[in-house]
């Protein structure tokens, strides 16, 4: 018991080492030595920069990404799927097919309830006013 205790700490003493060895060291003996502060200052296309950096963004891009990324890890989760479908409907008959069905329908309702909800608009109105050019009182 206590030699898989060892194993688990010299784990962690290797990776610990690993991360130190790679900032403290081989950065100071590979990293470029420059002098020229305008060389150090943040690269924008070859453009100058305006503002800071530490901007607040509106909570709608971080919405639309993470909405984003549950349907790309949606489709990574289906290329395999479809690359084995023959071989599982084989083994295993229709199940493999009711099973994804059923992970596209939880899906397809979490998308329904994010775009009934307006995650996905990217312009919301407020309660209460038309947002429509065309509805003004006259």
């Amino acid at each position: 018991m206590d030699f898989q205790y060892a194993n688990v700490l010299f784990g962690l003493l290797f990776g610990a080492g690993f991360v130190v060895l790679n900032v403290a060291v081989v950065n100071r003996i590979l990293a470029p030595k420059v002098d020229d502060p305008e060389k150090r200052t943040t690269y924008e296309c070859g453009e100058p920069t305006i503002g800071s950096a530490w901007v607040r963004f509106d909570m709608r891009f971080y919405t639309v990404a993470l909405v984003f990324l549950i349907f790309e890890v949606e489709v990574a989760f289906l290329f395999p799927w479809a690359a084995a479908y023959n071989e599982l409907t084989q083994a295993m008959g229709l199940f493999p097919f009711f099973e994804v069905l059923a992970f596209l329908v939880i899906l397809g309702l979490g998308y329904i309830y994010v775009w009934k909800k307006g995650d996905l608009d990217w312009v919301k109105g407020t309660q209460g006013q038309d947002t429509a050019a065309g509805d003004s009182a006259d």
